[in-house]
């Protein structure tokens, strides 16, 4: 096991955003995390990387606590995230993105290599190193943002929504890279996504998010054939 959430509280003020909620990544697999808007996806994403605090439960990642970690030292003991909607720096260049999301390392051999790694995955930024990250496609920009997030070496990769925003093409594009980097680079995945077609296709197992607790969790290919789940998430698929 790489992570585990346990019985994990967060609140925005009176309103409880996850209501106990425990979740395992193993090494190595593709862990998808579906649930309607609202349902505490993203909210479980940003108490896993310290943005927000948790009112009570634990987070282990790799064998050590970092529930009220500094979100710069999360980065460093090797999770990262690509986070909703992109965020990547309009007005630097492609070059300058990728150096910014290898900030947290040292040394010039080791930020090299990684360089040269997210390139090889993503040959559409070796194009555009010198162009301004903001003139690139959506698609561009959503490889940038992974790209951004390898540059950390992580041994876990949180992607918020990747689809978002992108033509139904280029989305089977991003998540066939996504596959590529947990299969070449055996980089643990933790995806949450609304296109639960997508999500539950190139994910081994799943858990499904209902207003802040977990329902369901199973095999990706158990929890597509359940009932209340295609009628939920697969019916217009």
């Amino acid at each position: 096991m790489l992570m585990r959430i346990s019985d994990l509280h967060v609140s925005y003020g009176a309103v409880k955003a996850l209501d106990g909620v425990t979740i395992e990544v193993h090494k190595g697999e593709v862990l998808s995390l579906i649930g309607a808007n609202g349902a505490g996806k993203s909210t479980l994403l940003r108490a896993v990387t310290g943005i927000l605090k948790p009112l009570s439960g634990g987070i282990e990642f790799a064998g050590r606590s970092i529930t009220r970690q500094r979100p710069d030292r999360i980065v460093r003991l090797g999770i990262s995230m690509v986070p909703e909607g992109r965020q990547i720096f309009p007005e630097l260049t492609v070059r300058e993105n990728l150096e910014v999301g290898g900030h947290v390392l040292r040394g010039r051999r080791k930020l090299q290599a990684l360089f040269e790694m997210v390139l090889a995955t993503f040959p559409r930024l070796r194009e555009r190193l010198r162009q301004h990250a903001g003139t690139l496609s959506g698609g561009e920009q959503q490889m940038l943002a992974l790209g951004r997030a390898l540059m950390a070496d992580p041994q876990l990769l949180l992607l918020d929504e990747p689809s978002m925003g992108l033509s139904p093409i280029m989305t089977r594009e991003i998540f066939s890279l996504i596959k590529t980097i947990n299969d070449e680079k055996g980089i643990s995945i933790l995806l949450v996504e609304q296109n639960a077609h997508m999500a539950l296709d190139y994910s081994s197992r799943a858990y499904v998010l209902e207003t802040g607790r977990i329902v369901m969790e199973g095999k990706s290919a158990e929890v597509k054939c359940s009932p209340g789940v295609v009628e939920a998430y697969l019916g217009m698929g």
